[in-house]
């Protein structure tokens, strides 16, 4: 089989009998299809929760409305907020979120299309991503996910410093 992102974390997750969730918006379940597109996937992949809207961030992985308020939906505080919620709603090992203005509208100065946070939350760390990509919607969506993979993979591979995770 041809390496991609999602074998690569799929044989880590499945080696070490880990389990994985999701906390999708701006990649609509993009992620989540690419790692159920690999056979056995069931076996360390949980599920995920697509929160597009910010109802369904508080309502569904319980991110404060003094989060969104604060640092709107494309924040570092957000997607950890994403992660936490989407690793405790399904009893995940790992939780992975994603949060960004794929465009080409939802843009601001602070904030222009292509933004992008991404987080990883598991018992012992949390790790956010900041990204920049410059496509326009559908490139941006494939390329959040394709961070969000990285960043995985990543973790799984002892590449991420303590610095940056929670104390």
């Amino acid at each position: 089989m041809a390496y991609s992102l999602e074998v690569e974390v799929g044989r880590l997750l499945h080696e070490r009998g880990l389990k994985l969730a999701l906390a999708e918006s701006c990649t609509g379940g993009l992620i989540g299809s690419r790692i159920t597109d690999i056979s056995g996937s069931s076996e360390y992949f949980l599920g995920g929760v697509i929160s597009y809207g910010y109802d369904a961030k508080v309502e569904l992985l319980g991110v404060s409305w003094d989060t969104l308020k604060a640092h709107g939906a494309v924040s570092r505080e957000t997607v950890l907020e994403m992660g936490r919620g989407a690793r405790k709603a399904l009893s995940a090992d790992i939780a992975v979120s994603v949060s960004g203005i794929a465009g080409p509208g939802g843009a601001t100065d602070e904030k222009p299309v292509g933004t992008t946070w991404v987080g990883l939350v598991t018992a012992d760390g949390e790790w956010a991503r900041l990204f920049q990509f410059s496509g326009d919607r559908v490139p941006n969506k494939s390329a959040s996910a394709d961070a969000a993979l990285q960043l995985l993979l990543d973790f799984l591979n002892g590449k991420l410093e303590k610095e940056n995770s929670r104390t």
